[in-house]
């Protein structure tokens, strides 16, 4: 078989479910389908708070199976030390601070090609991760990323270093 024979090489991550999961393991599920129909393209649940430790493995993972990647958008208060960029594999990634949550990274890949992923919280037990990941990937998932935590039983949940926040409700605030 020539070259030019092989078939073509898939850009995406391979489907199906990590069997284990293990607290304190950052993990990376991306919604495998052409479409892309669900609300979220795949989870992520990093080890801690602190992006700078988290940040190069899950970029890793990315640039691996679909190619460069220049931006990631983070919300600022969910993350310890959040830089301005971060060099992986020998690429400036750029870090944007936008208030989406502390459920939600936004991967953008080439200049338009935007990928949304669940942030499990790292406190999650094995079991809410593992649900929580597994509904972010469904094609046919229409929960947002903060639903699917509250789903789970997997939230965010005060930091132990942090006083914890009051909820929307508590403070007056709509969500």
């Amino acid at each position: 078989m020539t070259g030019s024979d092989s078939p073509p090489v898939s850009r995406h991550l391979p489907s199906g479910v990590h069997a284990a999961v293990r607290p304190g393991c950052a993990l990376l599920r991306l919604e495998t389908t052409e479409s892309r129909e669900g609300v979220l393209d795949g989870a992520w649940w990093p080890r801690s708070r602190d992006i700078v430790a988290e940040l190069p493995a899950l970029l890793s993972a990315l640039i691996a199976h679909l190619g460069p990647v220049t931006r990631v958008g983070l919300d600022s208060a969910a993350w310890e030390g959040l830089p301005t960029r971060i060099v992986v594999d020998d690429r400036v990634v750029h870090i944007d601070s936008f208030p989406v949550g502390d459920d939600t990274v936004l991967i953008t890949r080439g200049d338009h090609d935007v990928f949304s992923l669940l942030v499990v919280p790292p406190h999650a037990t094995p079991e809410a991760a593992h649900a929580a990941m597994a509904q972010a990937v469904r094609a046919d998932n229409i929960s947002q990323a903060e639903q699917i935590l509250i789903d789970t039983g997997s939230g965010w949940g005060p930091r132990t270093d942090e006083p914890s926040r009051p909820s929307a409700e508590a403070d007056g605030r709509q969500r």
